[in-house]
């Protein structure tokens, strides 16, 4: 293989690793914080529940204290009657009586219904507080795994990143000026090869002069359609297919 399109490849491939392990640490913090979203949802979902349960104990907190209100009415009129001589007050008396005692009931009757939803509440919680430890015991051991995955992958980056500054002082620097030029705009496939007389990266039909002078591996050659530099080697069929 021509010389200057070895050492091109060989540079190739050292910048496709550094991109792959770059793509892979860019992955690595929002990967991080879905995981740290998921463990602080369930957390959010179990202080939710916490909340209810205390909202419905504060709620019959309120009611027991307006049952004893109610209870207290019931002896305040009843020393009252013990006092009044009037029939008319006595019945009116009688009266406020009764409806204290009705509002007891009612009072007792949603105090029940509490106590049902109490029950569910607790019950949730439970279930919540389960989720919120299994979420967090996973998320903790996956953000560890994602931290060693990002100091590995640093430490690999690191040492791509030196090798390269060698590799590419190995280029001649008007190929490597070429090269880097095309890096930035076409990707990482910037050295390709050429198969059945089509280019190895916009797939487009080289002239018959091109695969010639590719062929004859004296000089770096582009693609007239994209740029690319082109190479070939023994095992690739440069005569357009019939």
């Amino acid at each position: 293989m021509f010389e200057p399109i070895e050492k091109l490849l060989i540079l190739q491939d050292r910048d496709r690793n550094i991109r792959r392990v770059e793509q892979e640490l860019g992955h690595i913090g929002p990967e991080r914080e879905t995981l740290r979203t998921k463990a602080a949802t369930t957390q959010t979902q179990l202080d939710v529940a916490k909340n209810r349960v205390k909202q419905i104990e504060s709620d019959r907190k309120r009611l027991e204290l307006d049952v004893e209100g109610q209870k207290s009415q019931i002896e305040k009129y009843a020393n009252q009657q013990l006092q009044t001589r009037k029939n008319e007050e006595y019945r009116a008396l009688a009266h406020e009586i009764e409806l204290c005692k009705e509002a007891i009931v009612k009072i007792e009757d949603e105090e029940i219904v509490l106590m049902e939803q109490g029950e569910v509440a607790q019950r949730e919680v439970t279930r919540a507080t389960l989720e919120a430890n299994e979420a967090r015991k996973q998320v903790e051991s996956q953000v560890t795994q994602l931290d060693q995955r990002e100091a590995n992958l640093k430490q690999e980056l690191a040492e791509l990143q030196t090798g390269r500054a060698e590799l590419a002082a190995a280029v001649e620097e008007t190929a490597r000026t070429r090269y880097e030029r095309l890096y930035k705009s076409k990707g990482d496939n910037v050295v390709v090869g050429v198969q059945h007389g089509v280019c190895g990266g916009c797939h487009m039909k080289l002239p018959a002069q091109i695969l010639v002078t590719c062929r004859s591996q004296s000089e770096i050659v582009g693609c007239i359609n994209c740029g690319r530099i082109l190479y070939y080697t023994r095992d690739m069929e440069l005569a357009a297919a019939e």
